[in-house]
């Protein structure tokens, strides 16, 4: 006995045979970016401590996991601390609360600003279509590094400057596909016939043109969500970003740059020898460089690798 094909087990069965032609790696790629979401949700609810907290004693620390003694007087941290004793967890997933925060608004920018200029251009044609894409091929012209750092010159670096300038450098992706679409449909006969029936042009391009082309936008403005949290970070790390102290991936790895040999954790995961009592960031040696504790006070290797030898004046090079 065969079942109505609109009867609800049928919806049922349909719904089912959809799932499971979905592939495995669509489904894993899926999870991985909601999961990715959800931690930059619920940041607050997964970080150890606040991202911008300050603790000079337990700056420079090594991740737990590779600690080669516990001072109980110490913070301990799971993936280490900043020059400023500030937990790397904590401010990497705030950090990724902001790249998607970033990455969305800037994506909503120029994907609406780009759709409706390429709907302009493909349905008005003419004047207005040679005016739209020749500045779309000026912008396409420029490096993009180079028009950032102009406008943020002159702007000033802040959260509004950047979305602004990430959202625009985009637009014309969205403006060329938008307008690709309403050159191949705006001929079509239903279109003709809407026309005919005194539909105006604002009617035709939101009721007719838009929902024809919008599967194309979507699906670039998915890729290009990737691309808007890279040029984030990308403008974070040259300081034109994310302002200190918000955590930023970008301005993480510019700040960490300067620590890669005696404190990798900042920004790379990277197998090196932990750091030893000797480093400048223990107590020991902070106060040897304030003068609170004499040269005596250290061990023998270190007392006779500080000594002058005798002739020491007749080796200096003679005027």
């Amino acid at each position: 006995m065969k079942m109505p094909i609109d009867s609800p087990a049928a919806k049922r069965a349909r719904s089912r045979f959809r799932l499971r032609a979905i592939p495995i790696p669509v489904v894993l790629y899926a999870l991985v970016l909601v999961l990715f979401v959800l931690t930059a949700i619920f940041a607050n609810v997964l970080a150890p401590a606040s991202p911008i907290q300050q603790r000079l004693d337990g700056r420079l620390s090594p991740p737990r996991w590779l600690a080669t003694e516990i001072v109980p007087e110490q913070p301990t941290y799971l993936l280490g601390s900043d020059q400023l004793g500030r937990d790397v967890l904590s401010r990497i997933l705030y950090g990724s609360r902001v790249s998607l925060i970033v990455g969305f608004a800037a994506v909503c920018i120029g994907g609406v600003f780009g759709a409706a200029m390429g709907m302009l251009a493909g349905y008005f044609g003419k004047k207005i279509d040679d005016v739209i894409m020749m500045v779309a091929d000026i912008q396409l012209a420029f490096p993009f590094i180079l028009l950032a750092i102009a406008v943020i010159a002159v702007l000033g670096p802040s959260f509004t400057n950047l979305v602004v300038v990430i959202g625009i450098s985009g637009w014309v992706t969205y403006a060329r596909i938008a307008r690709a679409e309403v050159l191949s449909i705006r001929e079509k006969e239903y279109i003709e016939a809407i026309r005919c029936l005194g539909g105006d042009g604002r009617r035709i391009i939101l009721h007719h043109l838009l929902p024809n082309a919008l599967s194309p936008l979507i699906v670039v403005a998915t890729l290009d969500l990737a691309r808007t949290i890279i040029l984030e970070s990308t403008l974070s790390f040259l300081g034109l970003g994310i302002q200190p102290p918000t955590p930023s991936w970008g301005g993480m790895l510019g700040e960490g740059r300067q620590y890669l040999g005696n404190a990798w954790w900042i920004s790379i995961f990277l197998k090196t020898p932990p750091r030893t009592k000797s480093t400048p960031s223990s107590p020991t040696s902070i106060r040897c460089l304030a003068g609170s504790t004499k040269p005596r006070s250290l061990p023998a290797a270190s007392r006779a690798s500080m000594t002058m030898p005798p002739d020491f004046l007749t080796m200096l090079p003679k005027p």
